[in-house]
């Protein structure tokens, strides 16, 4: 018995493409330094929750005075700028349409099971009555599923990661990770979705040093991350369905009049029954 097709889609949202990038530094660069501890992993921190959330969340995170605990990695989205002139769908898809608007075909498969009910019916019409087992026969009558999802809109989203670090060493270990590929662009994902990111070449390194007053030597580092993404459908405020799934016409019948209205064959025998044609 074939299995049955499930469709599965996650939408792309902004908060897929943060996560995508999260990810990436956490993860696939995964940058460790020497602390008082040893050697230990660098926390990447996202600024984009809540102070009373990342408090409770991971209370190492913070000392007692309630100041983050250095070295620290932080992430955060600075800007959105729609482009739609990239990608493959740079025509225009009317949305008025109930279902379909704005929407572009992702993939199309075989329903097996509506399709094998044609196939069954035509060879059981063609060997009725034959007496012997008939010829396999060519199924014309295939339906189709084609799935549809809204149409992408492609995104290009400004990251920023700052770096801080209390020694000049620590620093020294966090920014080649950022440097040293010579092909400064990476493919990032989450839930399915790709993008591409963009290493810039600028890394904004500051320090305190100058200063020479009672505050704690800090060293800074700024990166910035451009990211070229898309979003897929409107997230809750969309009216129309994020997947739509339909099904082709395979066979048009129309019916004739004597059936409709129950009349007899002119020719057949006035029996007080009504026949089928």
């Amino acid at each position: 018995m074939p299995s049955k097709l499930v469709t599965t889609f996650d939408p792309s949202t902004l908060e897929t493409i943060d996560a995508a990038v999260y990810e990436f530094v956490n993860e696939e660069l995964n940058i460790y330094t020497t602390t008082n501890k040893g050697w230990t992993k660098v926390p990447v921190l996202w600024l984009g929750t809540e102070r009373a959330y990342q408090v409770k969340h991971d209370k190492e995170l913070r000392d007692k005075v309630g100041k983050l605990k250095l070295p620290l990695i932080t992430i955060t989205r600075a800007s959105v700028i729609r482009d739609e002139w990239k990608g493959s769908y740079q025509s225009y898809y009317p949305v008025e349409q109930p279902y379909g608007g704005g929407s572009v075909s992702i993939t199309k498969v075989i329903n097996q099971s509506k399709t094998r009910n044609f196939a069954n019916a035509d060879a059981n019409r063609y060997s009725r009555g034959s007496g012997s087992v008939q010829p396999r026969i060519y199924n014309r009558k295939i339906v189709y599923d084609t799935i549809t999802i809204p149409k992408p809109t492609y995104v290009t989203c400004m990251f920023e990661i700052n770096i801080r670090t209390e020694y000049q060493q620590q620093m020294n270990d966090l920014i080649p990770p950022f440097v040293i590929d010579q092909k400064n662009v990476f493919k990032i994902g989450n839930t399915g979705h790709a993008y591409e990111l963009f290493i810039q070449d600028n890394y904004g390194l500051t320090n305190n040093l100058a200063a020479l007053g009672q505050d704690e030597r800090t060293f800074t580092a700024k990166v910035q991350f451009k990211v070229l993404g898309y979003l897929v459908g409107d997230g809750k405020n969309r009216e129309n369905p994020q997947i739509t799934r339909r099904e082709n016409a395979v066979e048009v019948k129309i019916s004739r009049e004597r059936v409709i209205v129950g009349d007899k064959r002119p020719w057949a025998k006035d029996d007080g029954k009504y026949r089928e044609f």
